[in-house]
């Protein structure tokens, strides 16, 4: 005697298994809100709604004290090109983004190869001498600077002088731009080194081994593999430079207040000097859309040009 088991129609069971798959997606879909939900809150305090803050402030005449705002829009906009002074800092920041960008990139590439080629032991000294400016603060390395450039009690100045050379490194235009060049360039030269380290460690070695077969020399490498394979490594690098030189603020306002004579004031030092000087919320508002409006169109014009240089190479 012969016992069969009832069997689900296969409409049901189907039905029953497309419930079950839906409401597992739902729960997965609320335990990823729920994993993202303290940084979409922290995204949303410090980014959106001060940003929308600024959007609104930058429609207004807008005092820090007194009297009540009043909507001048656009006036805070077409005023722009009449500011001299942001108009000036435009042009400094632009050329101290270019120099910074060059110095740093170029270092740091030339810092990966060293400690790539050098042996294992050696390596790590050499890796954490580079790396370890980049644990100190800006506003420290900053002020570390200030005291080693100081006229009146920085040591640098003395070394000079026993040579017979006067050097005013803050106070000469050109000079402070060259200081805090230098100044720039050891605290972060470790860390885009560390970037091109790690692009330069996903190149495989087959490839090397093949240009040194069909005759080709370390320069002939760099240029027809290393630099080729470190496109997106050297692309992320360049965005992070130029997006912080665009924004550059405390090397400046530390090392030399914007002088001499307002010829190292940045775009920021400009957005900050009209909102807490000149107390010109509604125009400093303005000015930081304009500046954010420009870093994100630089920013997809890199990203751009990288992807086409990419696709190209393909």
């Amino acid at each position: 005697m012969t016992t069969t088991g009832a069997v689900a129609p296969p409409r049901r069971s189907a039905l029953r298994s497309s419930r079950a798959s839906t409401a597992r997606s739902r729960r997965a879909a609320w335990r990823a809100w729920l994993y993202a939900a303290p940084a979409t809150a922290v995204l949303l305090v410090l980014f959106v709604v001060p940003l929308g803050l600024a959007i609104w402030m930058s429609l207004f005449d807008w005092p820090l004290l007194g009297r009540a705002p009043e909507l001048n829009f656009p006036e805070n906009y077409t005023s722009i090109p009449d500011n001299e002074l942001f108009m000036r800092a435009v042009g400094f920041t632009v050329r101290y983004t270019v120099i910074i960008a060059v110095v740093l990139l170029v270092l740091s590439l030339g810092l990966a190869l060293l400690i790539q080629e050098s042996k294992r032991r050696s390596s790590g000294v050499l890796r954490t001498a580079f790396f370890l400016p980049v644990v100190t603060g800006l506003t420290t390395a900053a002020l570390l600077f200030v005291g080693l450039l100081s006229p009146s009690a920085g040591p640098i100045d003395d070394v000079l002088g026993w040579f017979g050379v006067q050097v005013d490194f803050l106070g000469d235009p050109t000079m402070a731009m060259v200081s805090t060049v230098v100044m720039m360039t050891w605290r972060f030269a470790g860390f885009y080194m560390v970037i091109m380290l790690t692009g330069l460690q996903a190149i495989p070695t087959e490839l090397y081994e093949a240009a040194a077969l069909d005759g080709a020399s370390r320069w002939r490498s760099l240029r027809s593999v290393t630099i080729p394979l470190l496109r997106p490594t050297l692309a992320l690098s360049a965005v992070l430079i130029v997006t912080g030189g665009l924004v550059a603020f405390e090397q400046f306002y530390v090392l030399t207040r914007g002088g001499p004579d307002n010829s190292t004031v940045t775009m920021v030092m400009t957005i900050f000097r009209e909102a807490f000087s000149q107390f010109h919320l509604g125009a400093a508002a303005a000015l930081s859309v304009v500046v954010l409006l420009g870093l994100v169109l630089l920013n997809v014009l890199q990203l751009r040009l990288v992807r086409e240089d990419d696709g190209a190479a393909s």
